[in-house]
């Protein structure tokens, strides 16, 4: 059985067969265009050409108020399609195939079927520590993806690893995790973007993260790289994350696309110590890291996101479990295509600790109350498991810090909001989150 991410095209030439698909929760990207009258082509691709965003060239077609895309996420499974050649002998056809998951591990995920999701009175009033069992499959997830044989070969000693780090709750685990994982010679490069320099919500809580993590791990050099971006000045940049994220043709798309494709860059600034902190100086820095460690899964397993705490209001906690569920079965669709491509554009590998299976089913195991409980305010009761992770690592301060969504943390969707619709009261009443934007002409 293969764990982990993976999409693969394969030409058996044996059968004439080609096999293709991705992962069960679709952590590595593959696009596909079906075949239509227009263009009756079969094609597969990770990414999708620049050309189908810029110009069109005929990619994609407009009828009226609905746009067919011309490129389509992969559904996630394992296809083939065995070749031969029509009876006029004009064209070679196939049939698709899918076929199922073999393993009965891979069919429980999918399902994400939880046994406990609504409590008795005696359960609200007891606590279980289950978060040690959390802690434990989280940093052997963590392990598992940045164990030195596989991504550091060479004399030079470089940043082997960076955190795409916001300093909220599940950068700062995955940072202190990291700190226990990787031999202490290495520096841990620390991925921040701002939109709005110092005055940001994720810098400003990435400064305090960094001095939070310093205590618990003084020995490890940690490097805060603090990205810098104009949002007017990136119109190359936007055009290329344009053709990054589609099929996803939102602002919201759009604007995580970028801050991903920024942090993944690495470019940016890093204060050099000194023994005066007032002398401290800001000079030029690119990381190195080829492997960057990402949150992705977090908010989806353990109710971080607003809209739990609306189903949990509205229908309870059957209502809520639904909501996570649609979460995972939908997340290769919305986010995990679109961030691989916007990372491995710039020759880093995303990988996804929080989406390891065997920290699924271990979440999934967990009763749902312990997992969260939103009867309490922001901060506390939302992804309350990662909160008493976070304690028993050390990070107390971080474990009462509220979720904030990269595209508000680094302040991105308020500078779209101002470019594209104006200012931030007319973006919302249009909903610009959801509003698709117009890829530029050539």
């Amino acid at each position: 059985m293969i764990k982990g991410p993976w999409a693969i095209i394969y030409w058996q030439e044996s059968s004439r067969t080609l096999w293709f698909g991705k992962d069960a929760f679709g952590r590595r990207s593959l696009l596909v265009h079906w075949p239509t009258v227009e263009d009756p082509r079969f094609l597969l691709s990770s990414v999708s050409p620049t050309s189908s965003v810029a110009n069109g060239s005929g990619l994609d077609s407009e009828n009226g108020d609905s746009i067919h895309r011309f490129w389509e996420e992969l559904p996630c499974g394992v296809y083939s399609i065995s070749f031969g050649v029509s009876e006029s002998g004009l064209c070679v056809c196939g049939e698709v195939t899918k076929h199922e998951w073999i393993n009965s591990m891979w069919k429980e995920l999918i399902e994400w079927e939880r046994n406990l999701v609504v409590p008795r009175p005696e359960d609200l009033s007891t606590s279980s520590g289950l978060a040690q069992t959390v802690l434990v499959v989280l940093k052997e997830s963590v392990k598992r993806r940045t164990s030195l044989h596989s991504i550091f070969q060479g004399e030079k000693e470089v940043v082997p690893v960076a955190v795409l780090f916001s300093g909220g709750l599940d950068s700062m685990i995955l940072a202190a995790l990291l700190d226990q994982c990787l031999d202490p010679k290495y520096e841990v490069d620390l991925l921040n973007v701002s939109f709005d320099g110092p005055n940001a919500p994720d810098r400003i809580s990435a400064k305090a993260g960094i001095k939070e993590l310093k205590m618990i791990a003084p020995l490890r050099r940690w490097k805060l790289i603090e990205i810098d971006a104009d949002l007017p000045k990136l119109t190359l940049e936007t055009k290329r994350v344009m053709s990054l994220i589609n099929p996803a043709d939102t602002y919201m798309d759009l604007n995580i696309g970028t801050a991903l494709w920024l942090a993944a860059r690495g470019d940016g600034w890093i204060h050099e110590e000194s023994d005066n902190q007032e002398d401290s100086q800001r000079t030029r820095y690119k990381s190195d890291a080829r492997i960057l460690l990402v949150g992705a899964g977090a908010d989806e397993q353990c109710a971080g996101y607003g809209r739990h705490r609306t189903k949990y209001r509205n229908g309870s906690w059957t209502a809520l479990d639904q909501e996570m569920k649609l979460d995972m079965q939908r997340i290769w669709k919305r986010n995990l295509g679109r961030d691989d491509r916007c990372i491995a554009d710039n020759g880093k590998e995303a990988r996804f600790p929080f989406l390891d299976e065997d920290v699924i089913k271990t979440l999934l195991d967990i009763p749902l109350w312990e997992i969260a409980d939103l009867e309490q305010p922001s901060g506390m009761g939302d992804k309350k498991i990662l909160r008493q992770v976070a304690k028993l690592l050390g990070l107390h301060e971080v474990a009462k810090m509220p979720k904030r969504a990269i595209q508000f943390g680094s302040r991105i969707a308020r500078e779209s909001n101002r470019k594209n619709f104006g200012s931030n009261r007319a973006a919302n009443q249009a909903s610009a989150g959801s509003v698709r934007f117009n890829a530029p002409l050539e």
